[in-house]
């Protein structure tokens, strides 16, 4: 058993309406005896897509000492009801940013010879949240040779807001910058960022196992060409450098990998 987040249906409010169960992309709920059932715990992924296609708001999210949730048996329950069943689950994973379970259902459609409904369509251009100020963009860069400009060639760069499949990052030069790096670097759009994308965060207050999965579905879903991690000297930014690391060797590809350190006067050490 583990403690998650899974959907909690109030029977009392519950008038057996099921609008709720075509908006679970897992297949978790179903009418039964006039009322929605959670069938099991193995298939909600506690994202709550049908919480807001309940009239009666009979379903909210609760945290409870259940089983697991398992992609892989998910998979097993909607392969066989379509194609686009099968996008929709994967559109689900992909616009909440879950990566792990995004992958776990690629490797389920390898191995069983199934085609990916993801494949060529274009990514969304706004977050789950739908705030406009973390719209996926690309960015024409700005002349930097004469210490002026700026190098940014994309939107948004904290790694946390990022998809892993952002178009920017197939035959990319990555940069992976603590985010302390800019503002002691007065020439990091010139030295370091300059034709690169980038991704920033924060190893010592953000959650760094978080970013070692999305970096490793980063390296694992692009052909990243090389990273530069840029960390200051101060000894917690050196735990950016060591997820880097480790998302390389999990994704099984060999990608050059540089490092730079950045002295609190914002030199290069």
């Amino acid at each position: 058993m583990v403690k998650r987040d899974i959907v909690e249906i109030n029977e009392e409010l519950c008038d057996g309406c099921g609008l709720c169960v075509p908006n679970c992309h897992e297949g978790a709920l179903q009418i039964i005896d006039g009322k929605a059932r959670l069938i099991s715990d193995l298939f909600c992924d506690g994202l709550g897509n049908c919480l807001g296609h309940c009239p009666k708001d009979a379903i909210t999210i609760v945290k409870k000492d259940v089983e697991p949730y398992d992609e892989r048996k998910v998979m097993e329950l909607i392969v066989p009801k379509g194609t686009n069943t099968l996008k929709a689950h994967l559109q689900h994973l992909k616009d909440h940013s879950e990566t792990k379970f995004l992958n776990e259902a690629f490797e389920y459609m390898k191995e069983h010879n199934i085609e990916n409904p993801l494949e060529g369509d274009t990514m969304k251009k706004e977050l789950p949240c739908g705030c406009p100020g973390s719209a996926m963009k690309e960015i024409k860069p700005s002349d930097v040779s004469a210490g002026g400009g700026s190098a940014l060639s994309q939107w948004p760069v904290q790694l946390n807001l990022l998809s892993p499949m952002a178009p920017f990052f197939d035959n990319a030069h990555l940069l992976v910058a603590a985010d302390c790096v800019p503002f002691a670097m007065g020439d990091f759009h010139a030295k370091l960022l300059h034709g690169k994308a980038l991704v920033i965060g924060c190893p010592k207050l953000d959650d760094i196992e978080e970013y070692q999965e999305k970096l490793t579905a980063i390296f694992e879903m692009n052909n990243v060409k090389s990273v530069t991690v840029a960390i200051m000297e101060v000894p917690c930014c050196h735990g950016m450098y060591s997820a880097v690391e480790s998302a390389i060797e999990s994704s099984g590809k060999k990608i050059p990998l540089i490092k730079e350190v950045i002295g609190v006067n914002g030199s290069i050490k």
